[in-house]
Parts: C-alpha cells; sequence; structure tokens
C-alpha cells in the first residue's frame, strides 16, 4: 500500500513539474520585440538591414524562433556574407553580420567577392571604379582569378584592364583602358596573349586612340579594327604590317 502511495505521489510530482514547465515556457516564449544588429558595416546601414530583417522574425517568438532557419534566410539578404544569431534575453535577437566585399561587376547586375561569388546589391548602388566581369553560371572564380592575372600582366606593358568577359562557348574578350576591346578566343589563349603584347609594344600603343578593337583569332596575325573604317585589316604577327 505504501508502494503505491509512493508511486501516486511520483506521478503527482511530475505533473506538478510538467505543468510549472509549461507554464514557464509560456512565459519565456514571448514575441520578439527587439532585434540588435553587430558587425563593422561600411557599405549597408543597419537601418537597410532592420528594414530587411524585420519581416524575417515578424510572428516569431523568443524560444520557438528557429535561429538556424532564418539565419539561412539572412544570407539572402544582398551584402551579407556571414550571419549569426543569438537570444537575448528578455526578448531580443541579435544579428552579428558580416558583410560582403564587393571587388568587380558581374554580368551587368551583380557584384563578385574575393571568392568569385556573386550577390545582389539592389537597392542599394553599386560601388564605383570597380572592373566588369561577365560569364556563365558559375564561373564566377574563373574569371576573376584570369582577371587579377591579366591585369598584372597588362599593368607591365602600361594597360589597365576594364572589362573581361567569358563568352558561353568558351572565347574570351577583354577591354582596356581607352575602350579598345581585345579577342582573344578560345584556343591559344597564353600564345595570342603574348603575341597582342608584343605588338602593342611595337606599334599599337602609339596608335591607341585610332583603334576600335584587336582580333587575335588568326593563326599568324591580328585584325584591327580603326575607326572610322568597316572593315578590320590583318597584320602580319612577324612583320607587324
Amino acid at each position: 500500500m505504501a508502494r503505491r502511495g509512493s508511486l501516486i505521489g511520483v506521478l503527482l510530482l511530475a505533473l506538478v513539474l510538467g505543468a510549472g514547465g509549461r507554464a514557464l515556457w509560456l512565459w519565456l516564449d514571448r514575441p520578439i520585440e527587439r532585434v540588435s544588429i553587430r558587425g563593422d558595416l561600411e557599405r549597408v546601414s543597419a537601418d537597410y538591414l532592420r528594414r530587411q530583417l524585420a519581416p524575417l522574425v515578424r510572428g516569431q517568438t523568443w524560444l520557438s524562433a528557429d535561429l538556424g532557419s532564418l539565419r539561412d534566410q539572412a544570407r539572402d539578404i544582398g551584402w551579407l556574407s556571414e550571419v549569426r544569431i543569438r537570444r537575448e534575453w528578455p526578448n531580443a535577437l541579435v544579428f552579428e553580420l558580416v558583410e560582403q566585399v564587393p571587388v568587380a561587376h558581374w554580368n551587368d547586375d551583380r557584384l563578385l567577392n574575393p571568392a568569385g561569388e556573386p550577390f545582389a546589391f539592389a537597392p542599394l548602388p553599386a560601388p564605383g571604379g570597380l572592373v566588369h566581369l561577365a560569364g556563365p553560371a558559375g564561373s564566377g572564380p574563373e574569371v576573376l582569378a584570369y582577371h587579377d592575372d591579366l591585369a598584372e600582366r597588362l599593368a607591365e606593358h602600361g594597360l589597365t584592364l576594364r572589362q573581361l568577359r567569358l563568352e558561353d562557348r568558351g572565347a574570351w574578350r577583354l577591354q582596356v583602358k581607352g575602350g579598345i576591346w581585345v579577342m582573344l578566343g578560345r584556343n591559344n589563349r597564353e600564345a595570342r596573349l603574348a603575341r597582342f603584347l608584343a605588338a602593342w609594344d611595337r606599334e599599337f600603343a602609339d596608335l591607341a586612340s585610332h583603334i576600335r578593337y584587336i582580333d587575335l583569332r588568326y593563326p599568324n596575325g591580328v585584325a584591327v579594327a580603326w575607326h572610322g573604317e568597316t572593315e578590320p585589316v590583318v597584320a602580319s604577327a612577324s612583320t607587324g604590317s
């Protein structure tokens, strides 16, 4: 009989504790009333980010909020590279944000970070002074890496790289300061680039203001399109004439 009474007592205690725990949970799980934003933000304002984050936490409660899901949604906001979230007593969430670092324009409507990953910049304006890169989906790292190599090599010849584009079929073209386009094509990229740089140093640098584009997709020469002329002129790589 005593054993049965003890069991009943344990069950009653469990019920009381369960009810108390439930009441405590309900008391703690109150609506989120404040969102704090922390991090070194240079290009995006805290007000902009609060406007973007507000719909994500609307209707959420402090304990029930799925922080992992919120983090994934917050990372879709333009300009955010990394997001960490924690709860802060009694009814706040703290978002620790790492801002994207733009290094180039990408396909005219996005920006690239240093890893070659595209990200949206709208509705904020894109920063000025960035090189314009373009390529098929997923080619950001390849195009950015080639840009870095090209920019260094062109600088040795007094050239500034303004644009670099990888076409869908694998052809490369670039634009240097002054608006001159250079067509490298798909094959023998390094040999063609060397041919261009040699021709530039030999004669094209002095004629730059008259050149529209230079086409290197010829076996043994280059084609030069001049301002005011409709047809390009093919020059021999060996003679430079």
